[in-house]
């Protein structure tokens, strides 16, 4: 089973921008947020979302310069 067989996923990918790890953060994102609702805020917590925000940051603009 590949990610895009799901239901909902599959859609919100085919309507995407057709880039793959774009669509794949979007889709980390809300993630994320459910895993630091659920664990609560730590400082493994707090890296993650760092980590997540600095990457999607940096690949926004890697595309902006690209394109």
């Amino acid at each position: 089973m590949r990610v895009s067989d799901l239901p909902v996923v599959g859609d919100l990918l085919e309507s995407g921008a057709e880039d793959r790890v774009f669509d794949s953060l979007l889709l980390v994102g809300p993630l994320l947020i459910l895993l630091i609702a659920l664990v609560g805020r730590s400082s493994l917590t707090t890296g993650l979302a760092l980590s997540y925000v600095s990457f999607f940051i940096a690949y926004v603009l890697y595309r902006g310069v690209r394109n």
